[in-house]
């Protein structure tokens, strides 16, 4: 899934970008309104990301185009603009949220997540079954797991790796095969990345994260889906 951020300050820009990264999202960069028109022209994302106040082409004014060339696409103002005016205006010209500067990573990360939830609905993926990881049901569709009556919010990446190791329980599955299958060829992360999003997953899902049953280590070869039995 694509997301075009545009956005002129370089440091938020590159902030974005890793994060969303992080959460499993091909992300898109542009550092100006002019410019953010031709990689959505060219790279048709599946939502967008815009400043408002940008050099060359506003956020306004690239909002209008883009509703030219499609009426669905959800994007999301970002600006430092918080009158409520501000706001009307971005949502009457067919934006979908609308997030005041400065913001936390926690709030863009939910509201990334509830527009994605909705894209995987209406996508191809509504025909995406849920399945059993452990004690949990996991429903790709929703970025949520379930224990019981508690809801366990979940990133692509993170349902990425559980698919992947509910395919092989009980075998290894290897460093590579993690990498290939929720990073991409493309993008190769290192060792201590996997390390920390393993260890970011079981805080979530294990009852108790420093004794994983679910997901074990299997030190030298990779990881393990051990919760199947």
């Amino acid at each position: 899934m694509k997301i075009l951020i545009a956005e002129d300050d370089p440091n938020i820009l590159a902030g974005l970008g890793e994060l969303l990264s992080n959460e499993g999202y091909e992300t898109l960069l542009a550092e100006d309104g002019i410019q953010a028109m031709e990689r959505f022209r060219e790279e048709r994302p599946d939502f967008v990301l815009l400043d408002i106040m940008m050099p060359g082409l506003d956020g306004y004014s690239l909002c209008r185009e883009i509703r030219r060339l499609d009426e669905q696409v959800p994007v999301i103002f970002l600006s430092a603009k918080s009158e409520e005016i501000d706001r009307v205006l971005g949502l009457e010209l067919g934006a979908d949220d609308y997030i005041t500067k400065p913001f936390g990573t926690r709030e863009v990360v939910a509201r990334i997540r509830a527009i994605a939830r909705r894209l995987l609905k209406s996508g191809e993926s509504r025909d995406v079954r849920s399945f059993l990881f452990g004690d949990l049901q996991v429903f790709p569709s929703e970025l949520r797991a379930r224990r019981g009556e508690v809801s366990i919010d979940l990133s692509l990446r993170e349902i990425r790796i559980l698919e992947l190791f509910s395919r092989h329980p009980g075998e290894v599955v290897t460093r590579d095969q993690l990498f290939d299958h929720a990073w991409g060829y493309e993008h190769m992360p290192n060792s201590r990345t996997l390390d920390q999003h393993i260890s970011k997953l079981r805080k979530r899902i294990e009852a108790d994260p420093a004794n994983p049953r679910l997901i074990t280590t299997v030190y030298g070869a990779g990881y393990r889906f051990d919760g199947w039995q």
